[in-house]
């Protein structure tokens, strides 16, 4: 890693099953489109709600990848 430089970007997942499953699918989605994806952390997890019961889990993920220039 000596020299390298690091682009943090934040994302979105969804899911109707869980948390994990929520960051899971953004890290997924964003690994067809950068390479060399290096750390993910957990900003924030929400839950959207109808009739008083989750209808879908949200994870909002800082995700860093290998910066090309």
């Amino acid at each position: 890693m000596p020299d390298s430089v690091y682009k943090i970007i934040e994302l979105v997942g969804s899911s109707n099953e869980s948390w994990e499953k929520a960051a899971q699918n953004a890290i997924e989605r964003a690994s067809k489109s950068l390479r060399e994806l290096r750390v993910a952390e957990v900003v924030q997890m929400d839950m959207h709600l109808k009739d008083g019961k989750v209808e879908l889990y949200r994870t909002k993920l800082k995700l860093s990848f290998k910066y090309d220039g």
